[in-house]
């Protein structure tokens, strides 16, 4: 059995809730997070990938998106596209040179510490590596109370141990775990440990870049349900970063894809899945493990992000579509609503709709 097919049967055996039950939006207007044109680029110094002279890689580009309270937004894509680099611009670990980050309407990414104090509690980040991210000279209640007592300075230390006990037991811990050091722990339950230490201050948003990828595959089945039952029971908001396909189709309601940076198809999960539209998100599926893979070993390796990373201008996936045409490459595709909350950024879709809609409404 192939990875993809291994993780849909072991996830369909746990007592997970079905996608349906996910996303249900509040009856609002205003979106709890709104990323407006994130733009950030890392300056490499000399030597790096063999370069003799200093370089520039532009790790997000103009990226625009929108998260409703209760959603399960999932961004995709693959190592080098910029995920986790909006996760940190997100949540302030770095600061964007272009762009805005907005939180329930307020601009938060031009804060100083002190004033995003307040925002911290309600954004809360789960990272990729389980066994780097707990201080080791701290006991696991100790890393669970830590929080409770910057964000709620008034509780009583009997309340402290209270909540800490009611967090190990959300995750699947028994109590005398918190008398333990991360290093006695297995990974999987340091990822508990994590997502209990997101939950002590009562988010609203989880930022969970990559959770599952340095797990064991029954593992990443267990935490993702744990992930799944947790947002249900707290009514919480996703933005879950991940490459796994599988993850994904199981988890979101809806995608984002990325590739080098730039945004090139976002919309509900099951369009996505169903009818993707930007060349690059088909060449994604179509390269997903299947019991019949004729054909997707060629798809696959139109993926490739080993391209010379100082090109610029116009489309960043030209280089490897099958659709690129002289436009491509004097002019990069904006993102273009296709309905429903779908959007692509890709000159032959974009053409394509316009076609669509001159034949559906012709001009008198």
């Amino acid at each position: 059995m192939n990875r993809s097919a291994e993780m849909r049967s072991t996830l369909a055996s746990t007592p997970a809730s079905a996608l349906g039950d996910l996303g249900q939006p509040a009856d609002i207007t205003q979106p709890l997070l709104e990323v407006r044109g994130l733009s950030h680029r890392y300056r490499l110094p000399r030597g790096v990938f063999g370069r003799r002279r200093p370089m520039e890689i532009q790790a997000l580009d103009a990226v625009s998106l929108t998260l409703w309270r209760g959603d399960a937004l999932c961004v995709v894509g693959e190592s080098g596209s910029g995920k986790s680099t909006l996760a940190r611009l997100i949540m302030g670990l770095l600061t964007p040179e272009a762009g805005e980050v907005h939180y329930a309407g307020t601009r938060i990414d031009h804060l100083e510490d002190r004033q995003r104090q307040r925002y911290r509690r309600r954004m809360q980040m789960i990272f990729q590596d389980p066994y780097a991210s707990l201080n080791p000279r701290l006991r696991i209640a100790q890393a669970l109370e830590e929080p409770i007592r910057v964000h709620f300075p008034e509780s009583s230390r009997q309340q402290v141990r209270e909540r800490v006990e009611a967090l190990l037991s959300d995750v699947g811990l028994d109590r005398g775990w918190g008398e333990r050091y991360p290093h006695e722990l297995s990974g999987g339950q340091r990822q508990r440990v994590a997502i209990a230490r997101a939950l002590s201050v009562s988010p609203e948003l989880i930022v969970a870049d990559e959770p599952l990828s340095a797990l064991d595959l029954s593992v990443q089945a267990q935490v993702l349900n744990l992930l799944v039952d947790t947002q249900l029971a707290r009514r919480l908001t996703y933005l879950f970063i991940s490459h796994d396909l599988a993850v994904i189709e199981y988890l979101a309601t809806h995608v984002a894809v990325l590739y080098r940076g730039t945004l090139c198809e976002v919309g509900p999960a099951a369009q996505i899945f169903a009818a993707p539209r930007h060349p690059y998100t088909r060449a994604l599926l179509a390269a997903r493990p299947r019991f019949d893979d004729a054909g997707a070993q060629h798809i696959a390796a139109s993926t490739d992000t080993s391209a010379d990373l100082s090109i610029t201008g116009g489309c960043v996936y030209r280089q490897h579509c099958p659709l690129a045409t002289p436009r491509c490459a004097r002019e990069p595709p904006r993102l273009a609503s296709l309905g429903d909350g779908h959007a692509v950024a890709c000159h032959t879709v974009d053409a394509d709709a316009v076609r669509m809609d001159t034949e559906a409404h012709p001009r008198p």
